[in-house]
């Protein structure tokens, strides 16, 4: 789905009642250039501000970052981050952050995660159930050569066991 599909944009009021955050945390953020609304920008006094998807959709999760502990500057930090490492709007449904302690880390997949506030970090991710089946399968395939059937079919192959 784009996002142009789901609306052509949210109000200030509308943009604070989707994210929980109150109307003037988003003048705030506006100002101190946190997160900007990319539609219409704010431009003096009573002017309206009109915020796409993808910015309420930050928006949400710099509340969710925020609720969690981690500092407006970190958060900063972490945008960036995701998008210098490739976090394009349209790609934000598959993105997954795990906050651990003062740690932010970007899944990219089930295989690698990104450290976002340690200059993009690469952190590899394994499964112990795979390192398990695989070392099950290495038993088992011990097993059969090393049994009286199995050695005699290696040696009569001319394979030796080790």
């Amino acid at each position: 789905m784009k996002f142009n599909d789901v609306s052509p944009g949210f109000s200030t009021a509308q943009a604070a009642r989707l994210t929980g955050l109150s109307a003037r945390q988003l003048d705030h953020w506006d100002r101190k250039g946190f997160v900007k609304p990319s539609l219409e920008a704010a431009r003096g006094y009573g002017s309206r501000r009109r915020y796409s998807f993808a910015d309420v959709v930050r928006l949400r999760v710099a509340a969710r970052l925020r609720a969690a502990g981690v500092g407006l500057a970190r958060i900063q930090r972490c945008a960036e981050a995701l998008e210098r490492l490739g976090g394009e709007a349209g790609d934000l449904g598959g993105v997954r952050l795990l906050v651990t302690g003062s740690s932010v880390l970007w899944a990219r997949s089930d295989r690698e995660v990104v450290d976002l506030l340690k200059e993009g970090q690469l952190v590899l991710v394994f499964s112990l159930g795979d390192a398990v089946e695989e070392t099950a399968g290495a038993v088992a395939r011990l097993t059969r050569e090393s049994s009286p059937e199995g050695a005699s079919q290696l040696q009569g192959r001319g394979k030796q066991l080790f």
